[in-house]
Formats: structure tokens, sequence, C-alpha cells
């Protein structure tokens, strides 16, 4: 990338704008944690953006973050599974490993190496009060806290800027994370010279996808449908959705959640809106409500299944993607520590 990827492109309100008048001037760093299947969440908050962005002609850089489940050790002792898994639902929703580097932490050295320098530029109260690392210890049912857990935000700082990421698209709860990486480049580049960009953040316009549960779809609330999911479990986990007595159908977020996310999982598949949906079933209460949803989901999942069984076929194809990823991973980061070592001066 040439520096003029870093530069001040103008306002925040005209970044889509700019990506489409050039995208090749950004460079996006994404990614996910290996704990489980993908589901609908993950696809119409970040998947779905993450192939328009590489279709719009975007630099990706997809990153499987396993050094990240090891504060859980029930998902750290079937890593190899949960991350062939989380690669072929990668595979499956159209990331093209001809156009995205798909990596993981544990292969990139120098990813990591880059943690004891950034590290020295945050303080121990700024990592404490980060609100999604208390989050996501809220969320961590375990007993204690290890230190890897306040370090998440420098980690994810130097997945970022490992590749001099400018881009990266994120929800509102993980502008804070962000937030972090943005000090950390800054604080770096006053202190040592200009090496990193200070990344932009691009927010989803993705609304909240409620789980069968009526709360937040999550892998760990045992809420959701994954994309891996047959037509059949589908429409079991429907059928089980939480609805209420009212058989006429109206999308009301506040008053009727479990309906109204049901409605708004069936808009989203469908390309409509969930107004629209209500007034089609208006009085077929639950019953009318959940086949039209899972007829919306299986019609939509329905490509995405028979790639991922396609490439479930040949996983010597999809652990060649990764060992290519990590090759070319690699490469950028020890350039970047190189650089990185340089300005510290820390050759010799």
């Amino acid at each position: 990338m040439t520096t003029t990827a870093y530069a001040d492109a103008g306002p925040a309100a005209t970044l889509e704008d700019r990506i489409r008048q050039d995208p090749a001037r950004f460079r996006v760093l994404t990614g996910d944690r290996p704990t489980g299947a993908l589901h609908l969440g993950h696809y119409f908050g970040t998947l779905h953006n993450r192939v328009r962005l590489q279709d719009l002609g975007v630099e990706m850089f997809v990153l499987i973050a396993d050094y990240q489940v090891l504060t859980d050790r029930d998902v750290a002792e079937r890593l190899t599974a949960t991350t062939e898994g989380l690669l072929l639902d990668y595979l499956a929703v159209g990331i093209d490993p001809e156009r995205a580097v798909i990596f993981n932490h544990s292969a990139v050295p120098a990813l990591n190496q880059l943690m004891l320098p950034f590290l020295s530029l945050v303080t121990v109260a700024e990592l404490g009060r980060n609100p999604t690392v208390k989050d996501e210890i809220a969320h961590s049912r375990q007993a204690s806290v290890s230190g890897l857990m306040y370090t998440y935000p420098v980690h994810q700082a130097a997945d970022i800027l490992f590749c001099k990421g400018n881009l990266v698209p994120v929800g509102q709860d993980q502008l804070p994370h962000l937030e972090v990486t943005r000090t950390v480049a800054r604080r770096f580049n006053e202190r040592y010279g200009p090496v990193f960009p200070e990344p932009e953040a691009l927010l989803s316009a993705a609304p909240l996808l409620l789980g069968t549960d009526g709360t937040k779809m999550s892998k760990s609330r045992a809420n959701s449908i994954a994309l891996s999911a047959g037509a059949d479990e589908t429409a079991r986990l429907v059928k089980g959705a939480r609805t209420d007595a009212d058989r006429h159908i109206t999308y009301d977020p506040e008053g009727r959640p479990g309906v109204s996310g049901l409605l708004l999982l069936a808009a989203l598949c469908l390309g409509r809106g969930p107004h629209e949906v209500a007034e089609e079933i208006g009085g077929g209460g639950a019953a009318a409500l959940k086949r039209t949803v899972t007829d919306a989901v299986n019609t939509r999942l329905a490509p995405m299944r028979a790639r991922r069984a396609e490439y479930a076929e040949d996983l010597g194809y999809v652990r060649s993607v990764l060992r290519a990823g990590n090759e070319r991973a690699n490469a950028v980061a020890d350039a970047t520590l190189a650089q990185v070592r340089e300005v510290m001066g820390a050759i010799g």
C-alpha cells in the first residue's frame, strides 16, 4: 500500500463514497474467534458486508483469532475442528481466497510480537475500563479472569496494524476496541516515527438480529441458527422460537420482540421490509409467521449450504487455503515488524 492510503481523505460521513470511488485505497482487517459455528447474526451483521467489500475491490485480511480462545479451555481443546468449521463458513458465504488473505494468529509470530511494544503504549487503567472487555468478562462464565483477556484490545490492535489496515468494519459495541487501536497507532507514531495508519471504523448498518429466545443472537446463548444448519434443523429451531398469543402479526420491536425478531429475520432473507412481511401474514398467527421465516431462511441459505457441503468433501483444499493465507500474512507481518524494530532502534 502507498502512504496515501493513510491520509485523511475527508469526513466520516463520506466514507462509503470514498470506498466506492477508490476501493484500492483501503485495506480491511476483520475476522472471528473460532468458538463455534457462525450463524445468521454473523451473516447479516458482518459476513455479507465482507463479501460486498471484497467484490468492490477492497483488499481483505480475514483473521481466525485462535489465540483469543485460549481463555476458553473447552474451545481450545477442539480448536482444529472449530477452525476448519470457520473456514468452511467463510468459503460458503463467498469469501474468495484469491482476493482475501485468510490466516490465523498462531501461524503469524511477527504479528504477535507486536504486542510487546504496543502494550507499553497503553495503561492498565485504560484496559480495565474498556467497556468491551468488561462485557466479555461478564459473559465469560469464568470464576477468575486471566491477564490475557485484558490484553485483547491490544492484541486486536496488533491484528489491524500488522497489515497496516486502515478500515475496520465494526458494530457499535466494538468501537472501544478500535479506539484502542487508534490510540496505539497514534502514540507509536508520535514516539518513534510515522509507521501506522489510524484506522477508520466502517459502522455496520445491520439491525440487531434476535435469537430464538428473543435476546441477541449469540453462539454462547444457544439461541442461534447456524449457517451450517440443515433445512430440518432450521425448521425445528424456528418452530421453538418465542412469540406471543396475539394472532395478528405486527412489527413492533419494543412491544413484541419475539415476533418482531422473526419478522426481521424473514425480511432480511427476502430482501424486503419487516412491516411488509407482517402485513402479508396478517392474522395468520405464530404458525404462519414461523412457516414464512423457515421458508425464507432455507431459501437464502440453500446455495451456501451446497457450497459448504462441497468444500467439506475436500478438506485438503480447505487446509491449503489457510496455509497459503498464513504464508501471505507472514510476509506482511515480517516486513512490518522489521520496520517497527528499525524505527525503535532495535536492530543490531
